[in-house]
C-alpha cells in the first residue's frame, strides 16, 4: 500500500487551504513524499493551523513545524535548520512545508515528532489514504 506524510493539526484557522483527505494525499505523492515515510496519518488538513506549545514555541503549518529548530519567527530564538521564516509554511502552496519536513525527517527520525508519537506510533494508519485511488 502506498503511503504519504501527513501530521493531525490541533487548531483550525479560518480563510486557510482545507486539503480533502484525498487531495493532500495525491500532492504529498506528487511531491515525492509517497513512500517517504513508513507510516500516514490525517489532520485537519489545514495549511494556515498554528499551534501555540508550553515552551514558549509555536508549530506552523500542515506538518506543525516548530519555530525553535526549523524556521524563523521573531517569537523565539531559531536553529532555523530549515532556514525559511515560518510564514513560508502558512501558505496555499505547501511546498516549503514538504521541503523542510523532509529536512525534518533526513536530520531527526520521525519517531521524535511529537504529533507523529502522539497520533501515529503503532497504529495502522493506512486507512487515512484508503480510497484515495494513488
Amino acid at each position: 500500500m502506498k503511503t504519504l506524510l501527513a501530521f493531525i493539526l490541533l487548531v483550525g484557522v479560518a480563510n486557510a487551504k482545507h486539503f480533502t483527505r484525498c487531495e493532500l494525499a495525491r500532492t504529498l505523492q506528487a511531491a515525492g513524499m509517497d513512500g517517504y515515510f513508513k507510516r500516514n496519518t490525517a489532520s485537519s488538513y489545514n495549511s494556515q493551523t498554528t499551534t501555540r506549545n508550553s515552551d514558549g514555541s509555536t508549530s506552523y503549518g500542515i506538518f506543525q513545524i516548530n519555530n525553535r529548530r526549523w524556521c524563523s519567527s521573531d517569537q523565539v530564538p531559531s536553529y532555523n535548520s530549515c532556514r525559511i521564516s515560518c510564514s513560508q509554511l502558512l501558505t496555499d502552496d505547501i511546498t516549503a512545508d514538504i521541503e523542510c519536513a523532509k529536512t525534518i525527517a533526513n536530520q531527526q527520525s520521525i519517531l521524535f515528532w511529537p504529533g507523529w508519537q502522539a497520533n501515529c506510533q503503532a497504529r495502522e494508519l493506512g486507512q487515512y489514504i484508503a480510497g484515495c485511488e494513488l
